[in-house]
């Protein structure tokens, strides 16, 4: 039982290792093929022309009085043709609505839409008086106790075949709208039903008025975890994805989406924690059911900037959550892993999600127990087992910095050889103190899922981008 528990972990390291080699050489020939097509790339002709398609930004709102303004205002002034920004102020209970109507001259009005995917009461839509805030429209509902319910209400609303759907909280580039519809209107015979892009961390970044300055690795240490994460599952991980059309999820910060397939495969489900993953799934699979020649796509350069949990209890919080979504999506889904009916999804992206996303804590955990037994009994080879310690821990150091460089030499979004030195030295300590605590609150994640126990996605307790003068600002909670 010893060898066979021991041959197993094996195999399941060295895989995993090689999945992770292969991704840094798709995502490397992806990010090339990129920066290729995007030298081509004519975005003045999208600004002028009649047949680009219309975008749905959708922004749910939660109590976020402290800087709903601000970034209402930088959603407003997106760089594209025909656009509207839908603000769904999920029932707060602060100031945020009144600020809203105060500010852009809201009045209530009668808006024509229809309920096509089931969410909590809207109480009304709001429009501008001013015809210079035109394009926003501000709903007020019930709170539905989940940024998923408050974005379908926002779906129901919108306009346009497309929607983007962020957080209010988010600073957005410019030109996000125009690169995001690009792969739309360039893939030549799939249907492209998402889009995503790069998020980073805006901690300790130079904000102005809801614009990003001057990019910057966080100065505290929990923060700047999480951007070197962000830069190697988004530049490595989900570039590398992209190229096979096997994008797990499109993550819920930022990203693009056809309209009529996420209502047809039923819209956001209100009770996952990890709703931005299980719509990605569902359309997958509604594509699939409904012989859909579709297509998910993703850009390496930054196109979102979000403020990160800067203490542990929040970041337990956020990570929790993740987890427990994930578990949920793989339950309500499991039909599809290792099904011939599903493709590349059944056979490529639920059995990873599975295996190396789902039971990876689990794996980890158990190894680390039966590591610390097998050595207080003797059993273990002490130059062997160092040795082999060694090696993956470099190999994760490594496969980390080939991400923050290639994302460097790339886009070169820090301006010093100090910043991009201090986030390379990051993940020598990753092993020691940020990786230990992603196993301990996944497993947490994964009780709350059998058990049940009620667990919302609630405040984040979000301390806003501020609106002085360039300066640097600590992170928002997410």
């Amino acid at each position: 039982m010893q060898a066979v528990y021991e041959s197993t972990v094996f195999v399941y390291g060295v895989i995993l290792l090689i999945i992770y080699a292969l991704l840094a050489i798709m995502s490397f020939v992806a990010i090339k093929i990129y920066r290729r097509r995007s030298s081509l790339a004519s975005y003045e002709n999208m600004l002028g022309s009649p047949l680009t398609p219309g975008i749905s930004v959708i922004a749910p709102a939660y109590n976020e009085g402290l800087s709903i303004i601000q970034n209402v205002r930088s959603l407003l002034t997106l760089n594209y043709p025909k656009f509207e920004v839908v603000l769904v102020n999920d029932g707060s209970t602060d100031n945020s609505l009144l600020q809203l109507i105060e500010a852009f001259e809201m009045e209530k009005v009668d808006y024509a839409y229809s309920i096509k995917i089931r969410c909590q009461k809207i109480k009304g839509v709001y429009k501008s008086r001013n015809s210079a805030y035109s394009r926003l429209i501000v709903i007020d509902k019930v709170n539905g106790k989940s940024k998923a319910d408050a974005s379908n209400a926002g779906i129901n609303v919108a306009s346009y075949d497309y929607f983007v759907c962020t957080d209010v909280d988010c600073i957005l580039s410019k030109d996000t709208l125009l690169k995001l519809i690009k792969p739309v209107t360039e893939e030549p015979s799939k249907r492209v039903i998402a889009a995503g892009a790069t998020l980073r961390i805006a901690n300790s970044c130079d904000i102005e008025e809801g614009v990003i300055l001057r990019m910057r690795p966080p100065r505290k240490l929990l923060p700047r975890f999480q951007e070197m994460e962000y830069i190697r599952a988004f530049v490595l991980g989900k570039m590398g994805w992209s190229l096979i059309n096997c994008v797990p999820n499109v993550s819920g910060g930022l990203g693009l989406f056809d309209k009529e397939v996420a209502i047809k495969a039923g819209g956001y489900d209100a009770q996952s924690f990890g709703e931005d993953m299980e719509l990605m799934v569902r359309m997958s699979r509604y594509a699939y059911d409904n012989q859909i020649d579709y297509a998910i796509r993703y850009i390496p350069e930054t196109l979102c900037w979000t403020e990160a949990p800067n203490t542990v209890k929040i970041f337990m919080r956020q990570r929790t959550r993740w987890a427990r979504g994930l578990a949920q999506l793989m339950y309500a889904h499991k039909g599809m892993l290792f099904n011939p009916r599903y493709g590349k999804a059944g056979w490529v992206l639920m059995p990873y999600n599975f295996f190396f996303e789902l039971l990876a804590p689990l794996v980890e955990l158990t190894g680390i127990v039966y590591y610390i037994v097998q050595l207080c009994r003797g059993e273990i080879n002490p130059e062997y087992a160092i040795l082999l310690l060694v090696f993956v821990y470099m190999y994760s150091i490594m496969i980390t910095t080939i991400a923050i460089l290639w994302d460097q030499l790339a886009f070169r979004h820090y301006k010093s050889f100090r910043e991009v030195l201090l986030l390379c030295t990051t993940p020598f300590l990753e092993f020691l103190l940020y990786h230990p605590m992603i196993v301990l609150f996944s497993i947490r994640g994964y009780y709350y899922f059998l058990t049940g126990k009620k667990h919302s996605w609630g405040n984040m307790q979000r301390q806003g981008f501020g609106n002085t003068t360039v300066q640097r600002k600590v992170a928002v909670q997410q």
